[in-house]
């Protein structure tokens, strides 16, 4: 069993950042992959960052390439999402999700535990 919480999320401006992090608990971090979703009102739960379970191996969805950074530390069992650059369509509750095998995957299906979210709100 893993349990995770994220924590970092906040109301920030347009053009800001904020570093979203994801505690693990339970089984040894390292043996899972680790992504980050979101879900706003109203929208399906979408993919926007994973990493292995070594780090060598992200994948970011293409509106987040370039302006989000997943990284892990798997001394401190815990994964980060940084973004910048956030725009008002960033806006919604940011879950960190922890997939069995040590891959990444941008597919939710494959990730077995989530956590309870953090609300990121971008203004205008």
């Amino acid at each position: 069993q893993v349990q995770l919480v994220e924590s970092g999320g906040g109301l920030v401006q347009a053009g800001g950042s904020l570093r979203l992090s994801c505690l693990s608990s339970g089984r040894t971090f390292s043996l899972y992959g680790m992504g980050w979703f979101r879900q706003a009102p109203g929208n399906e739960r979408e993919f926007v960052a994973a990493i292995s379970w070594s780090g060598a191996a992200t994948y970011y969805t293409d509106s987040g390439k370039g302006r989000a950074t997943i990284s892990r530390d798997n001394a401190k069992n815990t994964v980060y999402l940084q973004m910048n650059s956030l725009k008002p369509d960033d806006t919604a509750v940011y879950y960190c999700a922890a997939a069995p095998g040590m891959v990444a995957s941008t597919t939710s299906g494959d990730y077995d535990y989530w956590g309870q979210g953090t609300q990121v709100t971008v203004s205008s």
